[in-house]
């Protein structure tokens, strides 16, 4: 892993492959080792970054709240220590968030963003009070907290019949921090809307969405769908959270086909 310093904190992230820059942000309350496979495979065809956002993985916490925009500030540190002008963000879920805000932040840098599970819309009243209550929980016992929460993302069939995934996922989730898992908590909690600023992007957007996925808000993505100027939306069957794990080829061939359309549209 390389790393920078942000902040006086050390912040870890892979890099692999040369060309067209595609960077690729985890979900909560993961890191980078959930894009291993996406990395070997898209490496062949451009160079792919998977930061282990502040506090995760082998990354140092900074604030007790990680916002948003403070991840964002992140992605953009480690793209100025590479060099790199120009990006293509992929987010899952809480990383789709930190991609919004990155392009709210450095629409100059941004060449293309896809939403893998996430959305643009801010929490309301009931889903910020979710997030308290989940705080408390984590607080009282991480472990339990994040092994239902693991288990929940993925379609139930596939679960039942893939459970090295699930505990892919689960052993990943427990291996963090707990005062990092609450920063990332609270920052999300926190976040602002970007619905306008969906509208006003001039760069394609992809969503990716699971038609199982108890997460989120699929009427609500769909609409969401229809308001970039480019937007291109794909429709999982007998998929959860976690696309790119439960359809890992599905998803990867249609990032990987997003990201060359992004950059001839640049070009």
């Amino acid at each position: 892993m390389k790393t920078i310093k942000f902040q006086q904190k050390q912040i870890a992230y892979h890099k692999k492959g040369e060309g067209k820059c595609l960077v690729l942000l985890h979900g909560f309350p993961m890191d980078s080792r959930v894009w291993k496979d996406f990395m070997v495979a898209l490496s062949e065809n451009f160079c792919v970054i998977a930061p282990d956002l502040p506090g995760l993985g082998k990354s140092e916490m900074i604030a007790e709240r990680h916002d948003m925009g403070l991840m964002a500030d992140v992605v953009a540190a480690i793209l100025e220590a590479e060099q790199i002008h120009k990006c293509v963000l992929a987010g899952h879920s809480m990383g789709g968030y930190v991609g919004l805000a990155f392009a709210n932040k450095y629409a100059e840098k941004l060449a293309g963003l896809a939403l893998l599970h996430s959305h643009a819309s801010a929490d309301d009243a009931a889903g910020r009070e979710n997030r308290n209550q989940a705080i408390l929980k984590i607080h009282d016992d991480k472990k339990a907290f994040l092994t239902d929460f693991a288990q929940s993302l993925f379609d139930e069939e596939f679960a039942a019949n893939t459970p090295d995934a699930v505990r892919f996922i689960t052993d990943i989730t427990l291996s963090q921090e707990k005062l990092a898992v609450v920063a990332a908590m609270a920052g999300m909690r926190e976040r602002e809307s970007h619905i306008e600023l969906l509208s006003k992007l001039k760069v394609p957007v992809l969503f990716v969405l699971g038609k199982s996925d108890s997460r989120m808000p699929l009427v609500k993505i769909m609409a969401q769908a229809g308001l970039p100027q480019h937007a291109e939306l794909l429709m999982l069957e007998g998929v959860g959270h976690v696309g790119f794990l439960e359809s890992p080829l599905i998803v990867r061939e249609a990032l990987k086909a997003f990201v060359l359309r992004c950059y001839l549209l640049v070009e």
